[in-house]
C-alpha cells in the first residue's frame, strides 16, 4: 500500500499539477479553507471532482508543507483492501505519516462510496479533530442519505460539480470579456456546435481526435451504467435496464409517463421507476416536471427527461440523422443545472413552454428553439405568453442558437451570450 500511497501523491515532491482547466467551484472551496466542515463534492463522473482536488492542493501548496496534504481516490484497486473495512483509512493516515515523518492535515478522498461505512471514519476523525480540513467525493446523489451519512449533517458543505460550463470554456479560451465573446463570434459558434455533439466532461473537450472523443464518451457511459448504476443499485436485469436507458437517452427532451414506457419496452413499471432513479443517482440522467403549485398534479402529469452531457445525447441515441434541436434544448438544459436553477416545465392540450425557472423568488419562462422562423414563431411565442399569463412569470426568454432580436416585447437571444449574461 505504501508504493501506492506514494503514486497518489506526487506533490509530496513538491511538484504542482499541471494541464488543468480553470474551474468556478475552487473559488468557493478556497474560500471554505479557514472552515472545518467537510467538503462533500458530487457530481457525475468524469466531471473534473479529482481535477478540482488537485487545483486546490496546488493553492495549499502555497501555504502548507505539501507532505501534510494526502490524496487517495478509491477507484484504485490498490486500496481494494480499503473497500470492505473503513478501519483500514487509518492504515492510510498512519502510512502517510510514517513515510514523511508529519501528520496529515488536509485529507481528500476520492470516490468514498466504494468503501463500507465511509461516514463512521469521516466522522470519527472529523470529531476528534485529529486533521484541519477533509475533502470527499462521490459519485452518487445518494451519497450522504444512508443511515451513517444522515449522523454528518450539520458537518457538512455539499458542492456538486457537473462538466465544464460555457463560462469556464470561454475562460479556457480566452474570452474574458464581453468585447472578446462579440469579436470571436465565429469561434464562439464552433465552441457551441462543438459541445453541442460531444459534449462537455473535461477530457473530452481537450481532445481534438473524433474518434478518440467519442470513445471516451462510449467508455464512460459503460463505466457509469454499469458501475453506478447496475453494481451500486444491485440490478439484476441488466438487459432491462440498458434497454430501458438507450430508450431515455433516444427520447430525451420529450414527453412520458410511467406506464407508456412499461408498454413500449414490456417493462413492469415499478421497475422502470427504480431503473430511472439509479440513472438519476448517477448524476446521467435527470426528470424534470411540470410546474404546478400542486404537489399532486407535478407527480401526476408527463415528465421529461435530460441527460447530464451532450455527448451522450450525441454519440449513444438511437437515430438515423442528427435532430439539432433536441441536441440543442438538451445543452440548454445543461447550461441551466450548471446555472444553479430550478427547472420545470408545462405542457398541456393549449401550450407548452419548455423551461419555467425559479431562482429565490423570480419566475422565468423559457422556450427553446434552435432557429426562429415563419414556420415555428407563432407556436413558441404563443408558449412563452401563455406561460407568462398562467404562472405571471417575471420574464420571459426565447433562446436560439444565432438569432438576437426582440419579438412582441419578448427577448430572442443567442445560446452564446444568454450563457455569458446569466
Amino acid at each position: 500500500m505504501e508504493k501506492a500511497i506514494l503514486a497518489h501523491n506526487k506533490h509530496w515532491n513538491n511538484k504542482t499539477y499541471k494541464g488543468l482547466f480553470k474551474r468556478e467551484a475552487v473559488t468557493k472551496l478556497i474560500k471554505h479553507l479557514e472552515h472545518r466542515e467537510i467538503e462533500v463534492l458530487q457530481g457525475i463522473r468524469r466531471s473534473g471532482k479529482s481535477a478540482i482536488f488537485k487545483l486546490l492542493i496546488n493553492h495549499l501548496m502555497q501555504n502548507v508543507d505539501p507532505r501534510s496534504i494526502v490524496y487517495i481516490n478509491f477507484d484504485d484497486p490498490y486500496f481494494s483492501e480499503c473497500w470492505g473495512d473503513s478501519k483500514k483509512l487509518y492504515t492510510i493516515l498512519e502510512l502517510s505519516e510514517k513515510i514523511n515523518g508529519i501528520k496529515p492535515q488536509y485529507i481528500f478522498f476520492d470516490e468514498i462510496q466504494n468503501v463500507d461505512m465511509w461516514e463512521k471514519f469521516i466522522k470519527a476523525i472529523y470529531d476528534n479533530e485529529i486533521v484541519k480540513k477533509i475533502f470527499i467525493t462521490g459519485s452518487n446523489a445518494s451519497l450522504l442519505s444512508s443511515e451513517y451519512a444522515i449522523t454528518l449533517s450539520g458537518r457538512y458543505l455539499k458542492t456538486v460539480i457537473h462538466p465544464l460550463s460555457m463560462q469556464e470554456i470561454y475562460s479556457i479560451e480566452g474570452i474574458e470579456t464581453y468585447f472578446d465573446l462579440l469579436d470571436n463570434t465565429p469561434k464562439v459558434l464552433n465552441i457551441v456546435d462543438k459541445i453541442l455533439e460531444y459534449g462537455s466532461f473535461p477530457e473530452v473537450y481537450k481532445k481534438d481526435d473524433i474518434e478518440y472523443k467519442r470513445d471516451l464518451i462510449l467508455n464512460y457511459y459503460e463505466t457509469i451504467t454499469l458501475k453506478d448504476c447496475v453494481a451500486n443499485h444491485k440490478i439484476r436485469e441488466v438487459k432491462q435496464f440498458k434497454e430501458l436507458s438507450t430508450y431515455l437517452i433516444s427520447n430525451a427532451a420529450s414527453l412520458y409517463n410511467y406506464s407508456t414506457i412499461s408498454k413500449a419496452l414490456n417493462i413492469n413499471e415499478n421497475s422502470v421507476k427504480s431503473y430511472i432513479y439509479a440513472l438519476e443517482d448517477a448524476y446521467i440522467y435527470r426528470e424534470i416536471k411540470p410546474f404546478s403549485y400542486s404537489l399532486k398534479e407535478q407527480i401526476r402529469a408527463k415528465k421529461k427527461g435530460y441527460l447530464a452531457d451532450n455527448g451522450f445525447l450525441g454519440n449513444i441515441s438511437f437515430r438515423f440523422s442528427k435532430n439539432r434541436g433536441k441536441l440543442f434544448e438538451n445543452l440548454v438544459f445543461t447550461e441551466l443545472l450548471k446555472r444553479f436553477y430550478e427547472v420545470f416545465t408545462f405542457n398541456d392540450s393549449s401550450f407548452e413552454c419548455d423551461f419555467l425557472l425559479k431562482k429565490e423568488n423570480e419566475l422565468t419562462a423559457v422556450q427553446v428553439c434552435y432557429e426562429l422562423h415563419s414556420g415555428n414563431r407563432e407556436r413558441e411565442i404563443k408558449g412563452l405568453k401563455e406561460a407568462a399569463k398562467k404562472f405571471k412569470t417575471d420574464s420571459q426568454i426565447l433562446i436560439t442558437y444565432n438569432q438576437d432580436e426582440t419579438v412582441d416585447n419578448i427577448k430572442v437571444i443567442p445560446f452564446w451570450k444568454f450563457f455569458w449574461e446569466v
